[in-house]
């Protein structure tokens, strides 16, 4: 099943102000967290350019091979510890991941919750073939999930040894691990002097520095309508533009869709935002929003305060778009199709 992605970095048959094509970015793809790479590198000879993709590609492939959900990996490793009831050693980088996960769902009210695991296993979405139709869980075991109310407050570390207080908690970063490995990536074009990038996973980017004389332009699609764009916006410097959506992931069963982000308070899909965009240096830190903004429903902008994160944008179920000041700043809204626009 191919994943549609909402952002779009719109680089090319761009012209400069006298009318002379610019110097086109150096692009590249490939393939890691079952999704697709795009690099853009700006200012860099082709030399540089190959490296520095041949170096991504490796870390890409290292940080999925530690974080995945189902299939052999350190994450999986901890979670058949914890499953068990048994002490585990991890290396410290592992600790510092987890740790900073850990902060974003204290400040997310555990809105995004990493220790969630066993709830997206209940619904089928670590497995390969998540997009197959089939029957939501029984309410008794999504019961049982609410009642153990597995939290990231439940693991504890120490010189390098991670411990947990609550059988049910498996984890997940599949809302977070996107926007960790990008943070990596960034760090490392710049430590091989690369200024001017934008590396976008699946859809979700961090730019940095600009293309030429100009900012990066990315355009963020409707999350309804696989064809047109609800608005485009202009990064430079260090930004990173991420979106959680409905669309993203989902089941169809019996005529009803059940969306992958799912509402710990309730066990089921979060239902009343439909997708958010969130705007903030970090990428880790932006992803995780994103998430936690989609199952914060109407107290979004409660939630976006309490993370840090100044520039939302949130389109609700009904179609109405809301967003703070500060992202209505940078946005551009290309259409009126959605139903209203309403900003916070």
């Amino acid at each position: 099943m191919k994943l549609i992605p909402l952002l779009f970095i719109l680089t090319t048959l761009l012209l400069t102000a006298c009318g002379e094509q610019e110097e086109a970015a150096r692009q590249a793809k490939f393939y890691a967290f079952g999704t697709e790479i795009d690099v853009s590198l700006y200012g860099v000879d082709a030399d540089t350019a190959e490296k520095t993709v041949t170096d991504l590609e490796d870390s890409f492939d290292n940080i999925n091979e530690t974080w995945h959900a189902w299939k052999p990996s350190t994450l999986t490793r901890i979670n058949k510890a914890i499953a068990n009831g048994e002490p585990v050693e991890i290396k410290p980088e592992v600790a510092t991941v987890i740790e900073e996960a850990a902060t974003y769902a204290k400040e997310s009210h555990n809105l995004f919750n990493p220790a969630a695991g066993k709830l997206f296993e209940l619904w089928g979405y670590h497995r390969d073939d998540w997009f197959e139709s089939r029957p939501p869980p029984a309410q008794d075991k999504i019961d049982a999930w609410l009642k153990a109310a597995p939290t990231m407050d439940d693991i504890h570390i120490k010189d390098n040894i991670l411990t947990c207080d609550n059988s049910m908690v498996k984890l997940g970063f599949g809302g977070f691990a996107k926007g960790t490995a990008v943070d990596a990536a960034i760090d490392a074009l710049r430590k091989q002097g690369v200024n001017n990038a934008i590396i976008n996973i699946g859809g979700d980017l961090r730019a940095i520095g600009k293309h030429g004389n100009r900012p990066w332009v990315i355009g963020i699609r409707h999350p309804r309508k696989e064809a047109a764009m609800i608005a485009s916006v202009a990064v430079f410097g260090d930004e990173s533009v991420f979106t959680s959506g409905d669309y993203e992931r989902f089941f169809t069963y019996e005529g009803k869709r059940y969306p992958h982000i799912l509402d710990p308070r309730t066990g089921y899909p979060a239902r009343d935002n439909i997708s958010a965009t969130v705007i903030h240096q970090q990428a880790a830190r932006a992803d995780a929003a994103a998430t936690a903004l989609i199952v914060a429903g109407k107290d979004w902008p409660e939630i976006a305060a309490s993370m840090g994160i100044k520039e939302v944008m949130i389109v609700r179920a009904d179609g109405q778009v809301e967003m703070t000041p500060s992202m209505q700043k940078k946005f551009i809204l290309l259409t009126n199709q959605l139903n209203r626009f309403y900003v916070k």
